[in-house]
């Protein structure tokens, strides 16, 4: 099986295409276009300009990749249909209708949040089930407990900010650039992650929910208090928390759960201290449990991950028509 995904749910424009090789996933074309200089001067996404930055370039991935215009050699269209901002993922949804309709070929509807999942189904060794998923992401922070294929139980999420939000916020708060993760991550290294003792919420909530919204104004607050900290161990006392606490919540979640696996994935899990202390700390409290994040080239957002995805729901059938599938920005997994 063959299939095209476009991925256009915020503002990276991708298109790739994956193929089944008797169990083994091939990856053949991946084309990616991002848009964050364009953003970076409003610090954060704006979904009107994203939506026609990838109207513009998408067809130029198409021509980059070598996508046949006429889908010979394409047995199922993959597209992102949600969560994401309306307006960018009309782009993407639009487009998957009409090449599904011009071809004759059958059209599937993605979940953003699955094709982070299965990202990690690119590498060598798979995960095995019951896996637990810590996806973290500039808008997504859960846990998520996946029982089997297109099997999903919903642990925990953010009841505020996403990690990957306040990594942006707090790096605007330092005068560092967009994206701010990257920029975090590299301000820290040359910082002392004991410096500042910020809080680590919701520790002890008694569930499996994340906050973010405290933590970021408690830097905001010892910025204004004692302006003399130095950005790098603000950078690295905030990045320490913040890691302190997905760590602490998916392990703890895991002894709850007892999984075969544990999977580390969204734009997030680019995050070295983050991948390193969750590796690490589940090697010591479940060894029997295997780890798995994806590689770093698909740890944001891809069209890989969406054909990847859509291949597995062509596999049970999971078709839509592509004359009345519109873009859900609050998509939910099944």
């Amino acid at each position: 099986m063959r299939v095209l995904g476009i991925e256009t749910s915020c503002d990276e424009t991708a298109v790739a295409i994956v193929t089944d090789e008797g169990g083994r996933f091939v990856l053949e074309k991946n084309q990616l276009a991002s848009q964050a200089r364009i953003h970076a001067q409003y610090g954060g996404v704006v979904p009107e300009v994203a939506a026609r930055e990838h109207a513009a370039i998408i067809f130029d991935l198409m021509e980059k990749g070598e996508i046949p215009r006429d889908g010979e050699g394409i047995d199922v269209v993959a597209v992102t249909a949600g969560p994401g901002l309306v307006p960018a993922l009309r782009i993407g949804v639009e487009l998957g209708k009409a090449l599904a309709w011009a071809w004759g070929k059958p059209l599937v509807a993605v979940n953003h949040i699955e094709g982070h999942i299965y990202s990690v189904w690119f590498e060598k060794v798979t995960p095995s089930f019951p896996a637990l998923c810590l996806l973290v992401s500039g808008g997504h922070t859960e846990l998520i407990v996946m029982r089997g294929h297109g099997q999903y139980e919903l642990l925990g999420m953010t009841r505020d900010d996403a990690a990957g939000e306040a990594f942006d916020k707090v790096a605007k708060l330092l005068g560092l650039a967009y994206p701010g993760g990257p920029e975090i991550s590299r301000a820290a290294l040359k910082g002392n992650p004991a410096a500042i003792n910020f809080p680590r919420p919701m520790l002890e909530s008694g569930d499996f929910d994340f906050s973010f919204s405290g933590l970021k104004t408690a830097v905001r607050v010892r910025r204004e208090q004692f302006p003399e900290d130095t950005v790098e161990d603000v950078a690295a006392s905030f990045q320490q928390a913040a890691i302190d606490t997905l760590v602490t919540k998916t392990l703890r979640a895991a002894q709850k759960i007892q999984p075969a696996s544990v999977i580390l994935s969204g734009g997030v899990s680019a995050n070295k201290l983050l991948r390193e202390t969750l590796h690490d700390q589940l090697m010591l409290e479940m060894p029997s449990a295997t780890f798995h994040a994806p590689d770093l080239s698909l740890t944001g957002d891809n069209a890989a991950m969406i054909a990847l995805a859509g291949l597995m729901k062509a596999r049970r059938g999971e078709y839509v028509d592509p004359l009345t599938l519109v873009a859900d920005p609050n998509m939910r997994l099944a």
